[in-house]
């Protein structure tokens, strides 16, 4: 792949000027959306999802030039190097190997000269034995009371995909485990875990792979405290996933047992490890969360295999780029007309966020174009209600609807202006999808005009099962991928973050010389903002 800057790119000029022709009053998405057949050719269906593009701002043209880029960026050939286990995180000298995670095949993933897939196996055997001996019984709290309640200490992507996951298939969750998850060091987060929780019952769940991140340890010596206030031993009530030789490894310090992590797979791309592997199959089941890894793996192998054009993670990619790049839109909205995905939204944004946000190329020279956007979203219809004002009338932003055919519950039929709950939500979708795109002149008032030509592709599921989130979670893994190697970053670093916790090491030594309490003024604290 050629190292040339990318607006010097024939096809990146190319594209820049098609972005032009897109911009003419002709080309308003209303007037697109007059072709009856444009439906049938800007929308692809495959590995369970349907993906709906017709209301971007693009013709045949554009999308011809954008598929030419990709290849030109050879982003197919960097996916596939990948998924064998090449070193793609250069900065880092690692594999990014969270496919081979989702890997049921018989074939071997060698990464450093060594197969990789005998230890991910068995890595799914101890989860699959752990969890049905406490679900039995058999491994039970200190008291002899059975677990009924996890409690999942991590940050990051240590929990924001488990959450999405244990969230979007609430409905199968019939283990009698609940699950809560502490993520912020805030204490409000702590007190409002343990105060809905029973003791002798949770199960401590520590995620880290260094045991060493300053919000993990706050949280986990908070549990020991709170465990030995309460009479109960935490190593009785303690299962860490964590890297191999890492503290939270220690077979010097008591637990029930410790599950590893890799160092080829980082943490937004984790889910499917034993970060999500652990919590999921204790609250739904290992079978599945097994059922999500082969969702997930379907969705890798035609990310892997299909042809651009029919490749809905990738083109799916190409149409972010071009509202980015050429366009000029600076967010991007994920809004899931399903309650059950309402924490795809976070995830997302960190796995993409984190993984795009970058000014220099994997060689370390200065992008000549921006990378990455704003993500940000609500679930339908609340958005509605939301931020749509802006959606409709204000600053543009292109959007994820997703949809959903059958809901998880069937059972509730009531209707109310002679339609099912169900039924009024995609009635809602729908309409703002159109209304988005084509607008409405209002001459006589101004105010009530909608100016419309604003984007959005629909992401259809038939269901919302183990199998359909294992997809949903792969597609936006390959669609961020894909971004990242057509602008030629690396989506495995995240040198971004380490400013700040370098900065904290600093403010704990100032802050630790304040009460914070409630009947101090503020100008104790005005010397303290001085001081940091």
């Amino acid at each position: 792949m050629s190292a040339k800057k990318l607006s010097n790119l024939p096809v990146w000029q190319k594209l820049t000027q098609q972005a032009l022709i897109m911009n003419r009053p002709e080309n308003h998405l209303r007037n697109l959306l007059r072709d009856e057949n444009r439906l049938e050719r800007f929308s692809s269906e495959s590995s369970g999802l349907w993906y709906d593009f017709s209301r971007q701002r693009i013709n045949e043209k554009t999308l011809e030039l954008l598929i030419g880029l990709a290849e030109e960026r050879e982003v197919q050939q960097q996916f596939r190097a990948m998924v064998r286990g090449e070193k793609v995180n250069q900065t880092e000298n690692r594999a990014a190997l969270h496919t081979a995670l989702r890997n049921f095949s018989d074939d071997p993933v060698f990464t450093d000269g060594k197969d990789v897939m005998p230890d991910i196996r068995k890595i799914r055997h101890d989860i699959r034995s752990f969890v049905e001996k406490v679900h039995s019984g058999e491994i039970k709290g200190s008291t002899g009371k059975p677990f009924r309640h996890i409690i999942v200490i991590g940050i990051g992507g240590s929990y924001h995909g488990t959450e999405f996951v244990s969230d979007a298939l609430h409905a199968f969750a019939d283990k009698n485990i609940e699950i809560n998850y502490l993520s912020n060091v805030d204490i409000h987060n702590f007190g409002k875990v343990v105060s809905r929780t029973d003791p002798e019952t949770t199960l401590w769940l520590v995620i880290s792979k260094s045991y060493k991140t300053t919000e993990v340890l706050a949280n986990v010596n908070q549990a020991y405290e709170f465990m030995k206030e309460k009479g109960l031993p935490l190593e009785k009530h303690l299962v860490t996933v964590t890297s191999k030789g890492s503290p939270g490894d220690d077979p010097s310090i008591p637990k029930i047992r410790a599950f590893h992590m890799y160092d080829f797979i980082g943490g937004r791309y984790s889910v499917t490890s034993a970060v999500g592997g652990v919590p999921l199959s204790l609250c739904l089941g290992y079978d599945r969360f097994e059922r999500v890894l082969k969702g997930a793996e379907e969705m890798d192998h035609h990310a892997k295999d299909s042809p651009p054009h029919e490749n809905l993670p990738l083109l799916a990619a190409l149409i972010s780029i071009w509202n980015n790049n050429f366009l000029g839109y600076e967010a991007q909205a994920i809004i899931p007309y399903a309650s059950p995905l309402r924490k795809l939204i976070p995830h997302v944004q960190q796995l993409y966020m984190e993984s795009t946000g970058k000014f220099v190329t994997k060689e370390g020279d200065l992008l000549d174009v921006p990378a990455g956007v704003i993500i940000f979203g609500e679930a339908g219809t609340m958005a509605q209600h939301s931020f749509f004002q802006l959606a409709h009338q204000g600053r543009p932003f292109p959007i994820d609807f997703i949809g959903v055919i059958s809901p998880q519950y069937q059972e509730f039929k009531c209707k109310t202006n002679g339609i099912t709950n169900h039924q009024e939500l995609w009635a809602n979708m729908l309409a703002q999808a159109r209304s988005l795109a084509e607008g409405r002149e209002n001459k006589d008032d101004p105010k009530k005009s909608f100016p419309g030509n604003r984007p959005s592709s629909l992401i259809l599921l038939k269901e919302l099962s183990p199998e359909d989130i294992g997809r949903l979670l792969a597609f936006y893994e390959a669609k961020t991928v894909f971004e990242s190697f057509i602008w030629g970053i690396n989506p495995f670093d995240q040198f971004g973050v380490e400013l700040g916790k370098i900065l904290a090491a600093d403010a704990r030594s100032k802050v630790k010389n304040y009460p914070f309490d409630s009947g101090d003024d503020f100008s104790l604290y005005k010397k303290l903002v001085r001081e940091v």
